[in-house]
């Protein structure tokens, strides 16, 4: 039968299960990715597991989101980190070479491979034909122990791409084009597969920024074929043995279907706070500025750079407008400095980070309170970019650097210049100093772990009772984003490797009570609208809750990511059967469960008492979830087979 690529992706790793929409799979990983803010978790797991070495054919850590030094918990996070890498057999990208992802796919990414990475924007490697996928770090961490992924098997959508996009209109507008159409849980249980005639004007680079925001609209993963521009990125950066084409089978079908004429759309943009909230550029052109920003994974290759310099060559940003740069590898930023657009960016008044995340993440950059901050980054959620009452759009670079010379947002068509055309070099500068390799065996076994006075051991969770009494302590709308849950920027993310610190910053953009009622009230529930936990893969968002008390959480739907997190801490996600019990249960009543263990293992519905009144709620578990749960998370579980 002929198959799709995300078909054949899965099929040649497939372990066990069924290629039928909505089954459980098990998939051999190749690779996998951590950074920083969530590779600590990772690292400190794979020590309660007592693992000495990993297993896959290739792991790297990478340090890109934590890169602000004003006390010793950053390095001294980066200095376990290393240490970690060297005892474990992972390959180690220190401090300001580059962002995870664009990294990747230049020293390591290769069309065929699965990878597995901690990051929600893992999926960027589909630029290549890879099955990438972003999950919790546990499930990345139990992958490099040499375990299978578990998922249930997602549809695969077919988006045929035609036509040719047209000048000041970018790979950004495609994404946009995508949310605009289908909003931030089009993709929920989808694997988004692109393909037709309109690939041929888009780089490896340009399918990187399609892929990588994917994760926006809830997909598992994004794939394009490893076609002639594959090639051409692979050999650009000196691996050209690495390249294989690998594309779907002629006449294969595709579980949903969509098209877009690239050669239709317009500049577009995403309104605070939603990567889903797109207009076009006209709708809010004329409305003030205060920053630009230019970077991130979302647009990590050297044109969104180059772009945004020949746009300013000769010219000057307008005096009200921060122009930052934040490049995204080392490698990315010589050869940008080799060819002059950076002495074109800093000659406008363009502003000069290090590689590395940076702004994306609330680390550095944070815009001014009351005021617009266009960004290239992927997310706008509420206070992401540090500042809590932010304003921030998505665009772009051709439309944030509009924007910045004019002072105020503007569709790039309105321009009185010719759209200048920019190539990826065939002669990009090739760095590989800052990425260490992994030592031999025998070197890895002398290596002790470096861990500072902020790093704090995994707290042990016992496992869900048979029977339960819990207090409602939140009651959350739709869309409530992991950043909402777990906070990230300067102030939290140095605690990410101190669970019981980083507790205490739980739900402070909805509730700043929530982490002292939880441990006033120990055991609880919460309660939330649809698509609860999109956005970051951050698993602190389960971990620091469950340490404050947090057993259940209902809602209408989860984030796919974070559900499974749930799971892998032991906290149980349930959905509602009746939208009308979502709006007659409030805060502070009491929810009662009996019979827990028989139920989960014998159905997919469980019954509650809410104040006397009986509630049916459900649950999509698997029953390897369902094993997990009982065992009190993850970790307990792999402790047990290892037993066994």
């Amino acid at each position: 039968m002929a198959m799709n690529l995300a078909q054949k992706l899965i099929d040649a790793h497939l372990q066990d299960g069924q290629m039928s929409p909505g089954e459980q799979i098990a998939l051999r990983i190749d690779q996998t990715l951590t950074q920083d803010a969530t590779g600590t978790m990772v690292m400190l797991e794979l020590e309660a597991m007592g693992l000495d070495r990993v297993k896959t054919e290739i792991s790297a850590q990478y340090v890109d989101h934590n890169l602000i030094q004003e006390d010793n918990k950053n390095p001294d996070d980066h200095l376990f980190l290393q240490s970690s890498a060297e005892r474990l057999g992972v390959w180690f990208s220190r401090a300001g070479n580059g962002v995870s992802h664009p990294t990747h796919q230049q020293r390591f990414g290769k069309p065929g491979k699965t990878l597995l990475g901690s990051d929600s924007h893992t999926p960027a490697a589909g630029a290549i034909g890879m099955l990438a996928i972003g999950a919790g770090g546990i499930d990345v961490a139990m992958a490099m122990a040499g375990e299978p992924f578990r998922l249930k098997m997602p549809k695969i959508w077919g988006v045929k791409l035609t036509g040719e996009l047209p000048d000041w209109v970018s790979a950004k507008d495609v994404i946009l084009e995508m949310l605009r159409r289908h909003g931030v849980d089009g993709g929920v249980g989808r694997i988004i597969e692109y393909y037709g005639p309109g690939l041929a004007c888009l780089s490896a680079m340009d399918r990187h920024v399609i892929a990588n925001m994917g994760a926006e609209l809830g997909a598992t993963s994004s794939v394009f074929p490893s076609d002639d521009a594959v090639k051409r990125f692979l050999e650009a950066e000196g691996r050209g043995d690495d390249w294989a084409p690998f594309n779907a089978d002629e006449g294969c079908h595709y579980d949903v279907e969509d098209e877009i004429d690239l050669s239709s759309l317009e500049p577009l943009i995403a309104k605070p706070s939603s990567p889903g909230n797109v207009v076009p550029v006209r709708e809010v052109a004329g409305e003030p500025l205060s920053q630009a920003y230019i970077g991130s994974s979302a647009n990590p290759g050297y044109r969104d750079f180059a772009i945004a310099a020949e746009m300013v060559k000769g010219r000057q940003i307008d005096d009200w407008v921060s122009f930052d740069i934040n490049p995204t590898s080392r490698s990315i930023l010589e050869t940008l400095v080799r060819d002059g657009h950076v002495s074109s960016l800093l000659a406008a008044g363009a502003r000069l980070h290090q590689a590395g995340c940076n702004g994306c993440i609330g680390m550095g950059q944070a815009p001014a309170n009351d005021s617009n901050s266009l960004r290239t980054t992927p997310r706008n959620f509420p206070g992401r970019s540090g500042t809590s009452e932010d304003r921030v759009f998505l665009c772009s670079p051709e439309t944030a650097t509009a924007s910045a010379l004019c002072g105020k947002i503007t569709d790039p068509r309105d321009l009185d210049f010719a759209y200048p055309r920019v190539e990826e070099p065939d002669d990009p500068i090739i760095n590989t100093r800052n990425l260490v390799a992994p030592l031999e065996v025998a070197e890895a076994r002398k290596v002790d772990l470096i861990k500072g006075p902020n790093i704090a051991s995994l707290p042990e969770f016992d496992a869900i009772e048979d029977d339960l009494e819990l207090t409602v302590l939140l009651k959350m709308e739709d869309d409530v984003s992991t950043d909402e849950i777990m906070p990230a920027g300067n102030e939290v993310l140095p605690y990410r490797s101190n669970i019981p610190r980083i507790a205490d910053f739980c739900f402070r953009g909805i509730d700043e009570e929530y982490a002292q009622q939880a441990k006033e009230t120990g055991d609880h529930c919460v309660i939330a609208g649809s698509n609860y936990g999109q956005g970051s893969s951050r698993e602190h968002a389960a971990i620091a809750p469950r340490y404050l008390g947090l057993r259940v959480v209902l809602a209408k739907s989860f984030a796919r990511i974070h559900w499974q997190n749930l799971v892998n801490f032991g906290v149980l996600p349930l959905r509602f059967n009746d939208d009308k019990d979502y709006e007659a249960l409030d805060t502070q009543q009491t929810l009662s469960f009996e019979g827990l263990h028989e139920a989960l293992q014998n159905g997919n519905e469980i019954t509650a008492q809410a104040d006397g009144k009986e509630i049916t709620l459900c649950h999509d578990l698997t029953s390897h979830q369902v094993e997990v749960l009982l065992e009190g998370g993850l970790i307990n579980w792999m402790k047990r087979q290892r037993e066994g």
